[in-house]
């Protein structure tokens, strides 16, 4: 049976704050986990800063190499909020006001409250379509293959759902994480073997630190279970013949 075509996608976060440390980046792991339930893989991710020709040139750069692109941030009411605007640029349509995402604010706040800066929020390309957006009113859009979602987390995420009838994914990506007591020096000649047993299986592993002890997390990832299940079985043997300590497995 022949294989179906990997449906592959790339993020952009956009905005000072991230880059800055100000604001801590919670939606690449939103959107990639989000992609992998509906079999899109992530294959890269950017952040970069409010500056137009930045943004512009990385959308050109990534629509044109992946199946779909996701933005996040920079769509709000304030003066640095230039995605819309340089998404425009990107596709050389004219940035105008999308009457449809105008009545949506229009109805949403009251009329001394849709001041000149949430009238900015209906400002986009002149063909995008609408992101509908259940948290806050203000939709997001898209424009061919380039999505574009707000930066704040809980409503990124709010909006998530609707753009599924909108993609072509394939089969689900799953996952299984082994978490041990361990050391990365401990287990690398015994993972690598694992790996190198199972090339079509992604399998990565992640220190970490805590309640003062150090640990690795060991990650499995592919569509097909069985493979998962294969991977996990040559991994719990060795845990057991190093006798290494399994804090939790899901």
């Amino acid at each position: 049976m022949k294989n179906k075509k990997e449906i592959i996608a790339g993020i952009i976060i956009i905005g000072n704050e991230i880059l800055s440390g100000r604001t801590k980046d919670l939606n690449t792991s939103t959107i990639s986990k989000w992609l992998n339930s509906i079999g899109i893989k992530v294959q890269e991710v950017r952040s970069i800063p409010d500056v137009e020709e930045i943004i512009v040139k990385t959308i050109n750069d990534l629509r044109k190499r992946f199946d779909y692109v996701f933005t996040s941030g920079g769509i709000g009411p304030t003066h640095d909020d230039i995605t819309s605007e340089s998404v425009s640029k990107a596709f050389r349509l004219k940035y105008e006001i999308n009457e449809e995402a105008f009545k949506i604010l229009e109805k949403y706040y009251q009329p001394s409250e849709f001041n000149e800066g949430r009238q900015r929020m209906t400002w986009m390309p002149s063909n995008a379509k609408l992101i509908l957006n259940p948290s806050s009113g203000a939709p997001g859009f898209y424009v061919e293959n380039v999505f574009c979602l707000p930066g704040v987390p809980s409503i990124l995420e709010s909006m998530l759902p609707s753009i599924n009838n909108k993609l072509v994914g394939g089969d689900p990506i799953l996952s299984l994480t082994i978490s041990l007591r361990t050391l990365e020096s401990e287990i690398s000649k015994p993972l690598k073997e694992v790996q190198n047993k199972n090339i079509d299986v992604d399998i990565g592993s992640y220190p970490f630190f805590r309640q003062g002890k150090v640990g690795v997390s060991i990650v499995i990832r592919s569509k097909d279970k069985s493979k998962i299940n294969n991977c996990n079985s040559q991994i719990l043997a060795f845990v057991k013949e190093k006798k290494i300590e399994i804090i939790e497995r899901d």
